[in-house]
């Protein structure tokens, strides 16, 4: 297996773990890729919580950006809402797991398709 499919395999266990959630692999497998080489750094392949500048760079550049979310205000309670799914006390939050969360919520899995 390649780097890459270990860390998927990682964030579905991490996924069923924290968010209770089954992981739609091939989606998870898409939204794994869209994160880029940031999979692959221990600082970029996580998101802050706590940071609000991390949280607006989410909403920005993922959920307006990437899944066509134009109401800012919007974008910023599906980060949240994703947040508290993924639960807000498990310290390290996938940056691939946490887009995950936050597709399925806003039903915009066809972006991936």
């Amino acid at each position: 297996m390649s780097k890459r499919d270990d860390l998927i395999e990682k964030y579905a266990a991490d996924l069923k773990e924290k968010a209770g959630m089954t992981a739609d692999m091939d989606l998870l497998k898409a939204v794994t890729i869209a994160c880029g080489p940031s999979i692959y750094d221990a600082d970029a392949s996580t998101v802050s919580a706590s940071s609000t500048g991390e949280l607006e760079t989410v909403q920005k550049n993922f959920v307006m950006k990437k899944l066509g979310v134009t109401d800012a205000d919007s974008a910023m309670g599906a980060v949240q809402k994703a947040i508290e799914t993924y639960g807000r006390s498990n310290r390290n939050k996938y940056r691939a797991v946490l887009y995950y969360i936050i597709t399925k919520q806003l039903g915009k899995e066809g972006v991936f398709a």
